[in-house]
This record gives C-alpha cells, sequence and structure tokens, in this order.
C-alpha cells in the first residue's frame, strides 16, 4: 500500500481530524534559539537517520542549530516523557516511530498521555521491513526458515518490546506458528550489529537500514513485508507470496511536539518539515532507497497516530505482544 491510500485509510479510520495547539502567537521570532530533536533511539537507526535529515535541513533554511539529541529507553518513553514535559515552544521536538503508537497498549502507566500531551506535527516517512538471516542461518526463503524454525531453536534481534521489529515478527511467528526467541535492545542498530555479527539469527528490520548489509553479503534478504513488490527490490518476494498469505507490515517515522504548541509555530514547523520530506532531492533519495516520502499536516498525522492505536490493538493482542 502507497504512503497517500495508507495515510488516507489511517485518517478514514480515526474517524476526523485532530486539532493540535491552542495558543495564539506569532512564529516571526521563530526559531528563536537552538532546536532539539530528541530521538528515542541509538544513532544509526531509520529514526535516527531521518530526524538527522530533517535537522540538517532545517539548520540550513533557518540559520539556527538544529541538533539531534539520542535518548533511548524504553521503547522510546524517557525521550517521550521528557518532550511532554518540555516548554512548548518547538525549541524542543521528537522524533516519534511505531513504538509512540504502541506504547499505550503495553504500558499500564506511562508518565503521560499519548494523545493530550503532545501536538502532531508531521509524517515524514513510511517504510518496508525485510525479513533478514544471518548468512551462517540455512534459509534461502521464508518457507526455509519457518520449517527451521520447528526443528530448531532460532533467535531474532529487535530495537525494543514495541518498536517496529518486534511487532513485524511477533505477527510473523504468530502467523507461521512457530517460536523464535526475541533479544530486544536499546534501538534498531543495535540489534542489527548483533545480527550482521552472528550472535542473532535474524532480524526484521527497515529497508533503509538493511539495504546496505543486503548488498553487501553480510544478510541475506528472504523477502518484503508490503502488500505489494517494492521497486528497490523489485525482486524480492513479499511474505504473503513466500509463504504467508495475509501478512503485512510497515514502520512509519514523524515528528511531535509537547502539547499547546502555539499555532503558528506549528504552521510554520510543519510546513518547513512537509516541504523538507517532499523536495525533489530528499523525496527521491527516500524513494531510491525504498521508503515512501510523506510530508502531512498536523491534522493528518494526529489522525494517522489514533488509527495505528486502534489498528494494533488487535495485532498486539493476537500476536500475543508482552513487555516481557
Amino acid at each position: 500500500m502507497s504512503m497517500s491510500r495508507y495515510l488516507r485509510a489511517a485518517v478514514l479510520g480515526a474517524g476526523g481530524l485532530l486539532c493540535a495547539g491552542s495558543l495564539a502567537a506569532s512564529a516571526d521570532d521563530y526559531p528563536s534559539k537552538p532546536i532539539r530533536i530528541l530521538v528515542p533511539f541509538v544513532p544509526g537507526g531509520a529514526t535516527d537517520i531521518l530526524a538527522r535529515l530533517v535537522a540538517n535541513n532545517l539548520t540550513q533554511t533557518w540559520g539556527q542549530q538544529v541538533v539531534v539529541d539520542n535518548r533511548p529507553g524504553a521503547n522510546g518513553i524517557l525521550a517521550a516523557d521528557l518532550t511532554a514535559k518540555a516548554t512548548p515552544d518547538g525549541h524542543t521536538l521528537l522524533f516519534v516511530a511505531i513504538g509512540h503508537a504502541i506504547n499505550p497498549l503495553l504500558q499500564k502507566n506511562l508518565p503521560y498521555n499519548t494523545e493530550k500531551d503532545f501536538t502532531p506535527v508531521s509524517l515524514t516517512a513510511v517504510l518496508p521491513l525485510i525479513v533478514t538471516v544471518h548468512p551462517s542461518v540455512p534459509a534461502i526463503s521464508v518457507k526455509e526458515l519457518i520449517a527451521l524454525a520447528k526443528t530448531r531453536k532460532l533467535s531474532y534481534a529487535s530495537g525494543g518490546v514495541g518498536s517496529s521489529q518486534h511487532l513485524a515478527t511477533a505477527l510473523f511467528t504468530s502467523m507461521a506458528k512457530i517460536d523464535i526467541v526475541h533479544v530486544p535492545y536499546k534501538g534498531g542498530n543495535q540489534g542489527l550489529l548483533d545480527t550482521v555479527g552472528g550472535q542473532v539469527n535474524m532480524m526484521i528490520s527497515t529497508i533503509l537500514s538493511l539495504t546496505p548489509h543486503i548488498k553487501s553479503g553480510r544478510l541475506r534478504g528472504l523477502a518484503i513485508t508490503t502488500s505489494k513488490r517494492n521497486a528497490a527490490w523489485a525482486d524480492m518476494p513479499t511474505v504473503a507470496e513466500a509463504g504467508l498469505p495475509g501478512y503485512q507490515s510497515i514502520a512509519w517515522y514523524g515528528m511531535v511536539a509537547p502539547a499547546h504548541l502555539p499555532p503558528a509555530t506549528l504552521k510554520k514547523l510543519s510546513t518547513e518539515v512537509a516541504r523538507i520530506i517532499r523536495s525533489k532531492e530528499v523525496s527521491e533519495n527516500l524513494t531510491a532507497q525504498g521508503a515512501d516520502p510523506a510530508g502531512s499536516s498536523p491534522a493528518e498525522f494526529g489522525a494517522f497516530i489514533k488509527a495505528e492505536m486502534q489498528r494494533y490493538e488487535k495485532v498486539v493482542r493476537d500476536a500475543g505482544v508482552t513487555t516481557e
């Protein structure tokens, strides 16, 4: 499913658009000091890559330093809590991934309210994931991997409980009726490094993170997780084609700010982030790597997050995803 169709379906499924920001203010002086973009994972993963792309472009456009501050821990909860409690002036921002919508389904006592304590800014990209194994794993297809998992104990890496890697693999194992040991890390890049090193057998992660390792032969790509094949990997079958009919999973990334961000500041920020993502150079670069650039409005992204929370409630329950 393309980003535009996925976003449209999410917005319609949410039952309306969300309004963000309630204070009137002028954005003429914004930004008036360096901007900090919190990233809830270690450097090197897809969230970090996209955040730095946006940060670098904002710095060039506004002439004010925009820095990325990696704050890994608890699948994004630590960074989200810092953002929720920050002054809502647009100088503290947060890059989020799917875990932002999943954490309320897994954690009963979050230190913030996901729907009330943040201002959605923009959805930046939707990414397919790829099922990969270390070359030492004797499986060259999804069917062979499933058969192998039924005869020996395998392990898989993820960026943490509730991360896109965890959810995608939990759904995979649930549908395949197999048991693979989950090894969660503080970020997808750490898990990827151990998978490349052979300490973990497999990983389902974003096309953005995995492509260099598949092309170099350090990982073996078996299938892509979207409903249709990806132009960047046209010869790679979908998981549904390769042995699990009906399977589909994606990763997404976007920016949020603290609640009550002044509307004028929000408009200036969201407009610029969307412009960056939709720019010819950035969008063509992301598309060439298999990503689907977005650049949504705040209302669209708010509705998208709400729809994802509703959609994954069933996935979490059916796949048996827990905080372990």
